[in-house]
């Protein structure tokens, strides 16, 4: 996991990840993945439209193999239910929604890497991701409503080496990556034909367009 100061100054990430959250079938996993996603989110969250069921979760884990990770979200659920989910979903990472303690963060993370998401409002004086497995992410107020954030408002609080969430989709995703350079992107709604079911030409052209603006960060940056 990276680290480094937030604010001005930031360098250019190395690599950036892309995550297509909110999949729901073995169909659009492989979709993600021919696509060239990082990794597919799988939604165990209580109330969520796009949430899956255990078994299913497996199989779609199964279907992609080790070379997609696969991140849990979960959202003020107890820590063995995560833990159990874990296992049996053959998930890769966790992501974490909601009032937990740095107790329960810190004993999920020696078992799984683990996403910790905030909100905007929680986002100052954060100064730079944690320590270990525990990696940052920056989601909109209401995740999953595909609500855009104001990145040039957060730039000055976004940590180095933190995730970004919230609204992202193929027409913004470029602008994103040049205010704030996150180390990943995560997007659910504009990627859906309906919750849950992905549109297969926006899973695409949202992956490509990622992509195409961290390789325009780095050659403006001098980056190899």
């Amino acid at each position: 996991m990276t680290r480094g100061a937030a604010g001005e100054g930031r360098g250019v990430p190395e690599r950036l990840l892309v995550k297509v959250c909110g999949t729901t079938s073995v169909h659009d996993a492989l979709l993600s993945a021919e696509a060239g996603a990082d990794a597919i989110g799988l939604i165990f969250a209580p109330g969520s439209r796009r949430r899956v069921d255990v078994q299913a979760a497996r199989r779609i884990s199964l279907s992609v193999g080790a070379g997609v990770a696969r991140v849990g979200v979960f959202m003020n659920q107890p820590l063995d239910e995560v833990l159990r989910t874990a296992e049996t979903a053959r998930l890769s990472a966790v992501q974490i929604h909601g009032e937990v303690s740095s107790l329960y963060l810190g004993a999920l993370a020696c078992y799984h890497p683990v996403l910790r998401v905030l909100r905007p409002a929680e986002l100052a004086g954060q100064g730079t991701t944690p320590e270990g497995p525990v990696t940052l992410m920056l989601d909109a107020p209401n995740p999953g409503s595909g609500e855009a954030l104001d990145w040039a408002a957060l730039r000055a609080d976004f940590p180095a080496g933190a995730w970004l969430a919230g609204g992202l989709g193929p027409l913004n995703v470029a602008e994103a990556v040049r205010v704030l350079r996150p180390a990943a992107v995560d997007a659910v709604s504009r990627l859906e034909a309906s919750p849950g079911v992905k549109d297969p030409e926006q899973v695409r052209a949202f992956v490509r367009a990622a992509r195409e603006a961290h390789r325009a960060l780095q050659a403006e940056s001098g980056s190899p």
